[in-house]
């Protein structure tokens, strides 16, 4: 069998990084190109890193050649520092990306976005979330793959008080999250990354996969 090539965006984030990590163990990958603003804690032999902070990508549109893209990019209107940033990071990026992909050729593209996700929603963030996801169901590709996480489980590089002390809540809550609750349950990074990797290897056609769907994928 042909070894393929991912695409990685997001890769020193919380699900991304993981996603690195278990591409660079999987055989049935022989690259992985990754997109970066900065230079990343541990670099692997499998991994060609490019240097961008993504509004320059057209400049690197030949780098962007592979099998599937995994696009983990995402932040928090505090980070950002505004609403416009927030949006051109996690709706403007990821659509230009598959917008790219889409003109490359490339089969697969898969995506984080987030429990509550919808294009109608009074929320900015879940507003924006799914303007993204409906953006993105308007291109053409084999295989497309929404992720919708709910609240991440795993230690950040930076700290976030507030979500810290939601996941404790949530952990010590979890056996409330029943029936038709389950989605809402917090769900560890690792495992939205592997379900990730794996739905790109089992998954056609264009799908979406809540929280709890996400968990249930993944065999202990």
């Amino acid at each position: 069998m042909k070894k393929k090539t991912a695409i990685l965006f997001g890769a020193t984030g919380l699900i991304g990084g993981h996603v690195l990590k278990i591409l660079q163990h999987d055989e049935r990958y022989s690259k992985i190109i990754v997109f970066t603003r900065s230079d990343p804690e541990t670099k692997f032999d499998k991994a060609e890193y490019i240097k961008t902070g993504l509004d320059d990508l057209d400049i690197y549109e030949n780098k962007l050649s592979g099998d599937e893209v995994f696009c983990c990019l995402g932040t928090t209107i505090k980070k950002a520092g505004s609403k416009e940033q927030f949006s051109k990071v996690d709706l403007g990026y990821p659509l230009k990306i598959a917008e790219i992909a889409e003109k490359k050729g490339i089969p697969g593209y898969l995506v984080i976005s987030s429990i509550g996700a919808d294009a109608e929603s009074s929320n900015f963030y879940l507003r924006t979330k799914g303007e993204m996801e409906k953006a993105l169901f308007k291109l053409d590709f084999q295989y497309l793959v929404v992720l919708r996480p709910s609240l991440l489980l795993g230690k950040r590089s930076e700290s976030r008080f507030m979500e810290e002390a939601a996941k404790a809540a949530a952990s010590a809550l979890k056996f409330l999250f029943r029936g038709n609750l389950r989605k809402y349950r917090a769900i560890e990074a690792e495992k939205v990354a592997k379900a990730m990797v794996e739905f790109a290897n089992n998954v056609s056609g264009r799908k979406i996969f809540e929280s709890h769907q996400i968990e249930l994928s993944i065999k202990e």
